[in-house]
């Protein structure tokens, strides 16, 4: 039990390490990739039920939304990169 107590208490360090300055995840990119992956299962719903003959309905400023944040994010941290991301050492 204290194996899995101590797995488990490893992996939640692990996740508040996301979170701090220094760390080399760039998390505007996992917001991007997120928000890239809603969209996706948006579209597989959608081709599903329209398999089924039914109509899924989402509102279009929910979608709209999604894909804003998914090419903000990405724009983002591309600039980022372009424009004085992390030096070399």
């Amino acid at each position: 039990m204290s194996r899995i107590t101590n797995y488990i208490k490893r992996k939640l360090m692990s996740f508040r390490d996301i979170f701090k300055d220094e760390n080399d995840i760039n998390e505007k990119s996992v917001v991007g990739f997120g928000s890239f992956l809603v969209m996706v299962l948006f579209a597989l719903v959608d081709i599903v039920t329209g398999i089924y003959g039914k109509e899924l309905h989402i509102q279009e400023y929910i979608y709209n939304s999604f894909v804003i944040i998914a090419l903000g994010s990405f724009g983002i941290a591309e600039a980022g990169k372009i424009f004085g991301g992390k030096k070399e050492e």
